[in-house]
């Protein structure tokens, strides 16, 4: 009994030996819990071992798994000290590769795909000698869904205490699944009971790719009709957390309606007759079953042309839905303001004395107050009512024009004229004394003159001859005119008389008459005599170039100097009297002498 406890604390020992002798032999692999990718993209797995003996005696064996689960585990890869091998006919036998160095090893799969790739990766280190170990790695793949659609219910959706579909939302292809949340003018819906009911379903495809449709189910309420209705769709990616937007949309909300307005929608502001009134009757409702009469014209709208102060009155909407069995009416007063024609006192064309007083009155009824301003040739000559000339003149003769306004309405004014004449004397408006110098024959003088009824005009000369007499006048109203031709031959006066039957006016006209005077006969040779010269010297120019020609065409021909071998005589001095011309003749060669008279000369006179 003693002998074996004494043993007992020794095996003891020699098994706690054994066992930190096996601890410290075995080799230690590190590897990431998971590794994150894209779909499509290089996944690289990385397995870290460590061994404090290696680099000994013994070899090294490494081997590659990818396991599906439990029951489902197959290698992929092996090396030793001799060689590597890629297990054949495995999903990944054309698409991995492994690099080793002497403290890790790099699993790296190229196009990560979904259906098989999704899965764990074993490492698999021994070390002859050493001991072995293991690790291992989840590769999770992800995928960017497709933007998310939003499609609102076609129909519009009536005010109800049921719960009824309103949109519908779906996102595409993305892995992992990704989650749907609606929102309501900003605001996250929830599933509330019977208020807010939230339907989502899930479509898994083939490619292992997730599609996620939601429904948006609401009992609808007046005041959705402004809502703002979208969805946002979060996804996972590698290392993070995304999302997108829908587009924003409205829904059709029908509701029955409480109020009813009418009102005029043009012209605005007053109206007046002549106008195209419009009428707009519109409810708060929003309803299919509702319709509109405004004074038993079906529809929202009532258009009236033309109108008169006879459509003043009130006017009536009604609007039914029976839908929903309501009847609403209104009503709204139009006034349509008027402006009569303008009256003028006295009336149409007026005549009044020379230097007499005049006036008138204006006026036109109106719906609205209104104002008067008179105008003569486009000017302003008084405002108000009346018009005042103190003293008519043959200036203030013409026509009127009275315009009576609406400041209320600026397109709103009416006019009428009136035709002043003023009667009295002549009036000339030439100076009485006018003088004039002349030196033409005839003459034409003008007498204008201002006078109604027109005026005879004497046209007459201070020794009693009358040159024209006429009442004839060219003008308008009162202003004429008076034209005559006075033949001139000497110093003379004219006058221009004017008369009617309220008197007469004058002008007199002095002429002073003014011969041309008549240029001497020197005078007049002189200024034509330069080109009678020139045109003598030209022509003596001409004729000795001719005389010259002659000359030596002659002289050429031996016809003159003796070239022919005859005697030529000579010239003696002549007496002072006498010019002697040596002819000859070709057949008798007899030499006539002739005079400065024509005389014949003998030979022995020379």
């Amino acid at each position: 009994m003693a002998v074996r406890d004494a043993a007992s604390p020794l095996l003891l020992g020699l098994l706690c030996l054994l066992h930190t002798w096996g601890a410290r032999a075995a080799v230690e692999v590190n590897m990431e819990d998971k590794v994150e990718v894209l779909l499509g993209d290089p996944a690289q797995i990385t397995c870290m071992f460590k061994s404090d003996d290696f680099g000994g005696s013994g070899g090294m064996t490494i081997e590659w798994h990818y396991v599906k689960s439990s029951t489902d585990s197959r290698r992929i890869y092996s090396q030793d000290s001799l060689q590597s091998t890629v297990e054949k006919n495995t999903p990944y036998s054309d698409r991995i590769m492994v690099n080793t160095t002497a403290r890790e090893v790099v699993l790296t799969i190229r196009d990560v795909q979904l259906k098989d790739d999704e899965v764990a990766f074993n490492c698999f280190v021994k070390i002859i000698g050493e001991g072995s170990g293991e690790g291992g790695t989840k590769l999770k793949v992800f995928k960017t869904p497709e933007d998310p659609t939003i499609q609102g219910v076609e129909q519009g959706i009536s005010v109800s205490n049921k719960v009824t579909k309103i949109a519908s939302c779906e996102v595409k292809n993305g892995h992992p699944k990704p989650k749907i949340t609606w929102y309501r003018d900003k605001m996250p819906l929830h599933n509330i009971p019977d208020a807010v009911k939230l339907d989502h379903s899930v479509t898994t495809q083939s490619s292992g790719l997730y599609s996620v449709n939601s429904d948006l189910n609401m009992k609808v309420e007046k005041k959705d009709k402004d809502a703002v209705f979208y969805c946002e769709v979060t996804f996972l990616v590698p290392g993070a957390e995304k999302m997108l937007e829908t587009k924003r949309i409205n829904i059709t909300v029908f509701y029955p309606p409480t109020t009813v307005n009418l009102w005029v929608e043009s012209p605005k502001g007053k109206i007046k007759e002549g106008d195209t009134v419009e009428f707009l009757c519109a409810s708060d409702g929003n309803s299919e079953s509702q319709f509109f009469i405004i004074e038993n014209n079906e529809g929202p709208s009532l258009k009236m042309e033309n109108v008169t102060r006879e459509n003043s009155g009130v006017f009536h909407c009604t609007v039914e839905d029976y839908g929903n069995s309501v009847k609403l009416s209104t009503n709204t007063t139009v006034l349509v303001n008027y402006l009569d024609e303008v009256v003028i006192k006295p009336t149409g064309s007026v005549s009044v004395d020379w230097k007499k007083e005049f006036s008138a009155t204006c006026n036109a009824l109106s719906s609205l107050s209104t104002t008067t301003t008179w105008f003569k040739n486009g000017k302003e000559v008084e405002k108000g009512h009346h018009l005042n000339i103190k003293a008519v003149t043959y200036d203030t003769a013409g026509t009127y024009v009275c315009v009576v306004t609406v400041p209320e309405i600026q397109t709103m004014q009416a006019n009428a004229s009136l035709q002043l004449t003023v009667q009295g004397p002549p009036e000339i408006i030439e100076k009485q004394l006018n003088e004039k110098e002349t030196n033409e024959r005839e003459l034409e003088l003008t007498c204008h003159v201002r006078s109604y009824p027109t005026p005879n005009i004497i046209w007459g000369t201070t020794n009693g001859k009358i040159i024209s007499s006429s009442n004839h006048m060219t003008g308008v109203g009162a202003k004429s005119v008076a034209k005559v031709q006075v033949n001139i031959t000497s110093n003379t006066t004219v006058f221009c008389n004017a008369s009617n039957e309220f008197g007469k006016d004058s002008v007199t006209y002095v002429i002073r008459f003014i011969k041309a005077e008549t240029p001497k006969p020197q005078e007049k040779i002189q200024k034509g005599s330069y080109g009678v010269v020139i045109a003598v010297i030209i022509i003596c120019i001409l004729l000795l170039a001719i005389l010259g020609s002659v000359l030596y065409f002659l002289y050429k021909k031996g016809k003159i100097c003796n070239r022919s071998g005859k005697k030529d005589f000579t010239k003696e001095k002549s007496s002072k009297d006498k010019i002697v011309v040596e002819m000859k003749s070709d057949n008798t060669e007899e030499a006539i002498l002739l005079g400065v008279n024509g005389e014949k000369q003998l030979p022995n006179d020379q």
